[in-house]
């Protein structure tokens, strides 16, 4: 499957797209630059004299999607944690804070996923919609979790798609407190001790949507993931559930040796980059690995943005549609 025509920005208040993948190389590395481009285009439009100084006073406080996160204190408030690696329940006990507004209309997130969806439903290519993609990145922290969890969340509001999240992250599972759920008994079982998959895969409020949680982390995650069983599993899980596409959150693919095998074995990956985490050689390297060709597309995640591009990006908005809201 060929690599996408576009790359999905994902901001902390807003989204847009890349014509050519290539440039998230230029996007990481000159983005002080494409910053005074902007800037200098809105002032030729008549955005005001004090257009410089506005654009100068850097990003706002930024909502950082992988390590964000919502607790209770003591005193029954919620209090951000952006230091914490953990992905924690939300404060109902349920559902992660940050999946929230994948369920929500009025927040820009469900937009930035239905783009996605709409890739994926429908190839440039005209081949065949994928069944098995994997969500990976080149190092921890770059989002991978929270776009597998929101892709799925995604697919399943479709009118006619059903999803199956896998968690494959054995070392660091998050699907199972993103949504709420018993990591264990969980993929792990299914390969190490022969649990009957019907015993493992977990229903959430979402009707079309399931999850396959990880299990307790194992002392030889590669080991298993890398087993002739993992892969009868990709294949079994495609062949059983013909209405469904099964989204694998994969280990990063850089750190973890079992990744590099997983992605042989399904239709097409997403790759995840956050801007000032990955650099241009890591993530040539990744895609030197898996090859351009399985490569469905990429998610460039949490884009800083100054004051004055989060006000045009909400002004744009509320003009059409509110879409970012």
């Amino acid at each position: 499957m060929p690599v996408a025509s576009s790359i999905l920005t994902i901001f902390g208040d807003g989204w847009q797209e890349f014509i050519d993948p290539i440039d998230v190389f230029k996007e990481i590395e000159h983005s002080k630059q494409n910053k005074m481009k902007i800037s200098e285009a809105l002032e030729k439009a008549g955005y005001g004299e004090d257009l410089e100084k506005r654009a100068e006073e850097g990003p706002e406080k930024e909502f950082d999607h992988d390590r964000i996160v919502v607790s209770q204190t003591r005193a029954g408030q919620e209090e951000h944690s952006a230091n914490n690696n953990s992905v924690q329940k939300s404060i109902s006990g349920k559902w992660d804070e940050r999946l929230f507004k994948a369920v929500n209309d009025s927040s820009y997130v469900p937009e930035i996923f239905k783009t996605l969806r709409s890739r994926i439903l429908h190839p440039l290519s005209g081949e065949a919609i994928p069944k098995t993609i994997l969500i990976t990145s080149a190092i921890p922290r770059e989002g991978k979790s929270f776009v597998a969890a929101n892709l799925g969340i995604s697919l399943a509001h479709g009118l006619d798609q059903h999803s199956l999240l896998v968690d494959c992250d054995l070392r660091k599972p998050a699907m199972a407190k993103m949504f709420g759920l018993d990591n264990s008994p969980g993929l792990v079982d299914y390969l190490r001790d022969g649990v009957a998959l019907s015993k493992l895969i977990q229903k959430t409020p979402i009707a079309a949507l399931s999850v396959l949680t990880s299990g307790i982390p194992p002392e030889n995650p590669a080991e298993l993931l890398g087993s002739s069983k993992m892969s009868a599993l990709v294949e079994e899980l495609s062949s059983r559930y013909d209405d469904r596409i099964i989204i694998f959150d994969s280990p990063p693919m850089l750190v973890a040796a079992e990744a590099s095998v997983l992605a042989g074995q399904v239709d097409a990956m997403v790759l995840v980059v956050r801007q000032s985490t990955s650099g241009k050689a890591q993530i040539q390297k990744l895609i030197d690995i898996v090859g351009t060709e399985r490569i469905l597309g990429i998610v460039f995640n949490d884009q800083k943005t100054n004051l004055l591009q989060k006000r045009i990006i909400k002004g744009y908005a509320s003009n059409h549609g509110a879409y970012y809201e």
